[in-house]
């Protein structure tokens, strides 16, 4: 869920407005905007900042805009349909949305119907056969491939699993560009996702650092028995 999407909207103009004038209106909502979330949003309305990293104007019929959004994880795209009639001073709404990629999934790569997976299942259980069920059921990690990742030594799979503080002694590696409270994925030196975390510290600091908490646990993702303890007394890795 934290993952950046991408959607192509239907935007419907309130007034008849020039092409090109829509075209540079679009472009000035690519990077950091403001939004605060719709009335009917599930969150409380306070404002916030999203990124857009793209918008990509794609066609105009009449009063209808179509274009292509990458957008940070939580922008609201009937708000930004919204903002953009508002600056092009004719008023707009979100007229048709279609989500097509969520973190690393799209829609051209790798979907079944679910014709398919009932059919596979069906034959998984009348012959215990798991080969053509794990050609469309992806493993955990798939979904973590876009999320910044940290990386800890065996020693240390066990006690986060158990819910313990990652600690600098314990990591091996990790990616760049993390901040501090961002969102990232524990992993084992195979891999294999231990657990999501928030980080305590940004990369440059993680880095520098020989002893300390580095992420907290948020949630345990990896079964606790799949890797042995070898904590201490004081469940330090």
């Amino acid at each position: 869920m934290l993952s950046g999407k991408e959607y192509v909207c239907v935007m419907r103009l309130h007034h008849a407005t020039p092409e090109n004038k829509v075209k540079t209106v679009l472009d000035e909502f690519q990077g950091k905007i403001y939004q605060r979330p719709p009335l009917r949003a599930s969150v409380k309305r306070r404002l916030r900042t999203r990124t857009i990293y793209y918008l990509d104007f794609l066609e105009m019929k009449q009063k209808h805009v179509l274009f292509k959004v990458g957008c940070e994880s939580g922008t609201y795209i009937r708000k930004l349909c919204f903002d953009v009639g508002e600056v092009l001073g004719c008023g707009a709404h979100m007229q048709e949305l279609r989500r097509t990629r969520a973190g690393s999934f799209t829609e051209t790569e790798g979907l079944v119907t679910l014709y398919d997976l009932l059919y596979y299942a069906d034959k998984w259980r009348e012959t215990g056969d798991e080969e053509n069920l794990r050609t469309i059921i992806h493993p955990m990690e798939k979904a973590l491939e876009l999320l910044p990742k940290i990386y800890v030594r065996d020693s240390a799979v066990a006690a986060v699993c158990h819910g313990a503080y990652v600690t600098a002694p314990g990591i091996l590696s990790l990616e760049t560009g993390i901040r501090k409270k961002d969102g990232v994925v524990i992993f084992t030196q195979k891999g294999e996702a231990v657990a999501f975390a928030r980080a305590l510290a940004s990369s440059e600091q993680i880095l520098s650092m020989d002893h300390g908490f580095v992420a907290e646990t948020v949630r345990v993702l990896m079964d606790r028995d799949v890797y042995p303890k070898m904590w201490g007394r004081s469940g330090s890795i």
